[in-house]
């Protein structure tokens, strides 16, 4: 965070470890104000409305205006990722139909899958005969018995 803040400058490792407590303390004192306004209103979960008064409440009213900012920005990424996931309601097709062409694709493949494994037995089966032929006592061909 450091780095990204001011990159030209070097920092000393008590300096970076101090920075690294207040900010925590920041967050813990932000937070504890922000449990404390959930709970006065009678809710039982933290929301960013709360964090952005307790914001204001602790005097922090210059980070409001970009905390707000963060959380337009997080909404809208929310909102992106529900209409990306209603993608299969907007293609416009009955999920009858889709269920019927699903079933109709593992039909197919279960048919193509049999073929192969057919395939895979003939060559099976001539491997073991050609091997018991092999296999068997060599007879001379060339003799007449007449």
């Amino acid at each position: 965070m450091i780095k990204e803040l001011v990159p030209s400058v070097r920092i000393a490792n008590e300096a970076r470890e101090l920075v690294l407590n207040c900010c925590t303390e920041f967050i813990h004192l932000l937070s504890s104000e922000a449990n404390e306004i959930c709970n006065q209103l009678h809710k039982k979960t933290i929301n960013a409305e709360h964090v952005v008064m307790a914001l204001n409440r602790l005097g922090f009213v210059d980070y409001t205006a970009e905390a707000e900012a963060v959380l337009k920005d997080c909404k809208a990424v929310a909102a992106k990722r529900r209409r990306q996931s209603t993608r299969l309601e907007n293609l416009g097709i009955p999920e009858e139909e889709l269920l019927r062409q699903q079933q109709e694709l593992f039909a197919k493949a279960r048919q193509e899958q049999a073929i192969v494994d057919q395939q895979q037995w003939h060559e099976l089966q001539a491997a073991a005969q050609k091997a018991h032929m092999e296999s068997l006592p060599a007879t001379d061909e060339d003799d007449d018995y007449s």
